[in-house]
């Protein structure tokens, strides 16, 4: 899986080693909410977002070997299948990742492309809302492997409370990845019917709301532990 996510940070460098065969030197490089471009830049700005992936799959890949690493030198078979576990959820949310910037990074460039060639002071896709699809998308994607993450300090919901046993963080991350895909679900529907501006206000009270909700839930489950202790006590 490692290989796939370098595939695709290698696609987005390639894909803009291209495009940029076929653009003017001068190209809008930022819009505003309501899709108005506010910046133009040289084209060869648009190399900073795959250089980006590239970064970022170098750090997954850190990551992922220190995983793996851990698996193969454990001698205790939970440990060992504990850093399996989490290594195979990483890779998922790795790949997700790296795609959802190789897609969005496919849409600036031909707005960009389009709106040098008509010299429009207006983006030709909705760049806003479609970049909070697919951060919708990927709150789905991390809310369906949250519940397979086991205990661990990269990965899944890491608070306090979550962290303080096996079964704090079990159900603080079955709980964590059911509020994550209804964010991402809402994240979405809102990006579909609203414009661009309004959506980003409320992605960001949907994400302030869902962690909120999360981190109580996941205090009241400690909270239960301590008492279950006490009385086993």
């Amino acid at each position: 899986m490692k290989k796939v996510m370098w595939a695709i940070s290698v696609f987005s460098l390639v894909l803009t080693a291209l495009a940029l065969q076929f653009m003017p030197d001068s190209v809008p490089m930022h819009y505003d909410l309501a899709g108005s471009i506010d910046r133009w830049g040289s084209k060869y700005e648009n190399l900073i977002l795959p250089g980006s992936i590239l970064l970022q799959s170098l750090l997954w890949h850190v990551i992922l070997t220190r995983f793996e690493k851990k698996a193969a030198k454990s001698s205790e078979e939970k440990e060992r299948a504990e850093a399996l576990s989490n290594a195979k959820v990483l890779k998922i949310v790795g790949i997700s990742m790296t795609a959802m910037f190789t897609v969005m990074q496919g849409f600036l460039l031909y707005s960009a492309y389009a709106a040098a060639r008509a010299n429009s002071p207006q983006t030709p896709v909705p760049i806003g809302n479609i970049s909070y699809i697919l951060v919708g998308v990927v709150l789905i994607v991390l809310g369906n492997y949250m519940p397979k993450t086991k205990k661990n300090p990269f990965a899944g919901i890491r608070t306090r409370f979550s962290m303080y046993n096996d079964t704090t963080w079990k159900k603080s991350n079955r709980f964590g990845g059911i509020v994550f895909i209804l964010t991402g679900f809402l994240t979405i529907l809102t990006a579909v019917f609203a414009r661009a501006d309004i959506a980003s206000i409320l992605l960001l009270i949907y994400i302030l709301a869902a962690t909120a909700i999360t981190v109580l839930y996941s205090y009241k489950v400690y909270q239960a532990e301590l008492a279950q202790k006490e009385r086993d006590s």
